[in-house]
């Protein structure tokens, strides 16, 4: 799958989903801020990924994701690991 497409399907959740204003989400913002989601949500999201993309998403991966750019690149490469 493309990262634009990626990219275009991730927002299109984030803003529609979780509420997020559109304006607030760019490669560089910081995820965790501005998405303000609890842990609830961050489960929400789990299930939204693995419904859209097929793959998972656990605690240690949103650990490491600081910006969006690191949101889309992990799902990236879960699609990539996945396919191998």
């Amino acid at each position: 799958m493309e990262r634009e497409k990626i990219i275009a399907i991730v927002n299109d959740f984030l803003v529609n989903e979780f509420e997020v204003d559109q304006d607030d989400i760019s490669n560089d913002a910081n995820l965790k801020t501005t998405l303000g989601l609890d842990s609830l949500d961050y489960i929400d999201m789990v299930v939204v990924i693995e419904s859209n993309f097929g793959v998972k998403l656990g605690e240690a991966d949103f650990k490491k994701m600081v910006s969006f750019n690191d949101f889309y690149t992990t799902i990236e490469n879960k699609i990539a690991e996945k396919n191998a």
